[in-house]
């Protein structure tokens, strides 16, 4: 059994389930790809998104607003708080840095950042990072806000061991995606050998990052068996194992079950 920890299932393609999110997830059972974390990214997307999944409780929901985001709502504590009130959140975020695709003063990034840190203490849920070409400052505000009470995900992971380490002083688990499998990501592949069993996870981030075979394709939740398979080969073992250990990590987290 497989668990996709980061996916965006509002914003995949159905055209090829006919348009019917119920034969998609459908197709994921088929595929081993029993429970699913989907994630928010902005605030006006989110109540179509909590209408999409209510009626599979194998789908989890996270809620935030996404480091790039710089228009719409903007996340206030007490908004974040009264949307994760629903049952089905267990995670606060996608939240972090990015200066990759943000540039100019970012002071509102690294406040918005701070506000996800305090609502997921508030609630003691985990967070679910996002960082890109900001590895150190998200390092520093997660340490400096108390991340590490309530810990998380640091999601799509694309630094290198040096940070994965550090992160994991921090409480944090590492989660892989489909850029595992391409042939220049050294980097991540070093850490997905050395990262201690009991502290990675899987995801897609889909539509997003297809894996290989797929890559620069559409992606779905239905892929991370990709995932799992590269990871296997990388630590020497079996894809069942990877599915397990993987599985089991997410509900330690989350305090969830199959």
């Amino acid at each position: 059994m497989f668990i996709d920890s980061h996916c965006h299932l509002d914003r995949i393609d159905l055209a090829p389930y006919q348009n019917d999110f119920s034969l998609f997830v459908q197709e994921a059972k088929q595929q081993q790809v029993q429970q699913m974390l989907c994630i928010s990214i902005d605030l006006e997307s989110y109540p179509a998104m909590v209408e999409l999944v209510k009626d599979y409780p194998e789908i989890f929901l996270s809620v935030g607003v996404h480091p790039n985001v710089d228009e719409g709502e903007e996340p206030t504590e007490q908004r974040l708080l009264e949307l994760a009130a629903n049952d089905k959140v267990i995670a606060i975020g996608e939240t972090g840095l990015d200066y990759l695709r943000s540039s100019g003063d970012l002071t509102w990034q690294h406040q918005r950042f701070k506000t996800h840190i305090k609502v997921a203490k508030t609630l003691n849920k985990p967070l679910i990072i996002h960082t890109r070409e900001a590895g150190h400052d998200a390092l520093d505000v997660l340490k400096k806000e108390g991340a590490d009470e309530v810990g998380g995900i640091i999601h799509c992971f694309t630094e290198d061991w040096e940070f994965a380490k550090k992160a994991l002083e921090l409480n944090f688990y590492i989660s892989f995606s489909g850029i595992v499998t391409f042939k220049n990501a050294l980097a991540i592949k070093e850490v997905a050998q050395l990262v201690p069993a009991d502290k990675f996870l899987i995801e897609t981030d889909s539509p997003y990052l297809a894996p290989v075979p797929f890559r620069g394709k559409p992606n779905y939740p239905t892929y991370v068996p990709y995932v799992a398979e590269h990871l296997a080969e990388l630590r020497g073992c079996t894809v069942e194992e990877i599915a397990a250990q993987s599985t089991a990590n997410f509900h330690k987290l989350f305090g969830t079950h199959s």
